[in-house]
């Protein structure tokens, strides 16, 4: 597997929100529980990754232990992070574009959706390229496309894919982890037919983005099982 340290740089510096322009303005009032699972999610997306913090540390070593079950980890600093997808021999310095809830996003794919971790982890579906994407920093590349494209900074979102993820979130406090799982589905799915190689991973995080706007759009999508997308992570 291979890393470049210009991967979660040149992604977080071109991505932006993307409105739509028909939905310049989404005039809609949130819900009680819309609007205490924003701030819930909200106050997740400020909260830095620490490496001091014993919490952080020991959720970066339940990952490990979750890919690698039977390997020894020999530090929080080691050569060992590379097999993952980390850039460097220390994950945090990954962590400074998206916090401590990339982190938890690729726990919870890896503790809720096992079996799809591992294939996404391991590559083990598909016609693989030789230059494949690192696993690891492309979940925070992931992690961080999610945040803008729902405009979850916001108040309230002023995109129409925000305005409806809010009721993906009202059904269900985990939406947004399992719109993170199966959005990392999607983008290896996307990935397998391009025959894509790794200079390419720009262009499939934006193909994989466009899709989601799309279903995020349609008017039916009131469960995070509705979007077409979610079957993909048990195929």
């Amino acid at each position: 597997m291979v890393g470049s340290r210009t991967l979660i740089g040149g992604i977080f510096r071109r991505s932006g929100l993307k409105r739509f322009e028909s939905n310049k303005y989404l005039d809609y009032t949130l819900t009680p529980i819309q609007k205490e699972r924003l701030q819930k999610l909200q106050e997740r997306l400020n909260i830095p990754f620490d490496e001091e913090s014993l919490e952080h540390q020991k959720a970066l070593i339940d990952l490990w232990y979750l890919a690698y079950p039977d390997v020894k980890l020999q530090g929080l600093t080691s050569e060992q992070w590379k097999d993952m997808g980390w850039q460097g021999v220390n994950p945090s310095t990954d962590f400074r574009g998206c916090g401590f809830i990339s982190l938890e996003n690729l726990l919870f794919l890896a503790k809720k959706f096992p079996s799809a971790f591992r294939r996404l982890l391991f590559k083990q579906s598909g016609e693989r390229a030789t230059w494949e994407y690192p696993f690891a920093a492309a979940g925070i590349n992931i992690s961080y496309m999610l945040i803008q494209m729902l405009d979850l900074y916001s108040v309230k979102p002023k995109c129409l894919p925000g305005a409806n993820f809010l009721r993906l979130l009202e059904d269900t406090e985990e939406a947004f982890d399992i719109l993170y799982c199966v959005t990392f589905a999607l983008m290896d799915a996307q990935w397998l037919a391009m025959r894509a190689s790794y200079m390419e991973f720009k262009e499939i995080l934006q193909i994989t983005r466009a899709q989601l706007e799309r279903e995020l759009s349609l008017e039916d999508i009131y469960r995070i099982q509705d979007l077409p997308a979610y079957n993909i992570l048990d195929s």
